[in-house]
């Protein structure tokens, strides 16, 4: 998935973080994470598609009283295994799995060739505001070397 959004990283980063992933995973209580994968049928130990959802909890406001959200990570599908439903497949499992574990507020971001599928199943912008966010690994383009404003 980070390499199909062309993240380029040294490969010691790539296994560090695949430790770092691998822990996060298995550490967190079966209520708060699951993984749902699809094995690739032509290579045995290889995944065709896979995606995580991951739950925690935020402020309750008067719309969404229990503070229970969900997020939808690391989807991806091989590109040799694309526009055959598995990632709809995973998709839907990890929404079944947020509904079994009563999260009605479930938010991803979207790459531009998953949104339309994200977008069938029901996801859309929302009305609560510009969803923005401050992290210094991706600064605005106005804050990036050789940047415009």
């Amino acid at each position: 998935m980070f390499r199909g959004l062309r993240t380029d990283v040294p490969e010691a980063t790539w296994r560090a973080w695949r430790r770092q992933a691998t822990e996060a995973v298995v550490t967190r209580r079966p209520s708060e994470c699951a993984v749902f994968v699809v094995d690739d049928p032509d290579q045995p130990g290889r995944l065709a598609a896979c995606g995580t959802g991951v739950v925690s909890t935020r402020m309750p406001n008067p719309f969404h009283r229990t503070s229970r959200c969900g997020y939808v990570q690391w989807m991806s599908t091989e590109p040799s295994w694309r526009r055959r439903g598995m990632a709809r497949a995973v998709l839907r499992a990890l929404l079944d799995w947020f509904e079994s574990h009563g999260v009605d507020n479930v938010e991803l971001h979207a790459t531009a060739e998953g949104a339309a599928l994200y977008r069938s199943e029901g996801f859309w912008p929302g009305s609560g505001g510009l969803a923005m966010r401050r992290r210094p690994w991706d600064p605005p383009p106005e804050m990036r070397a050789g940047g415009t404003s």
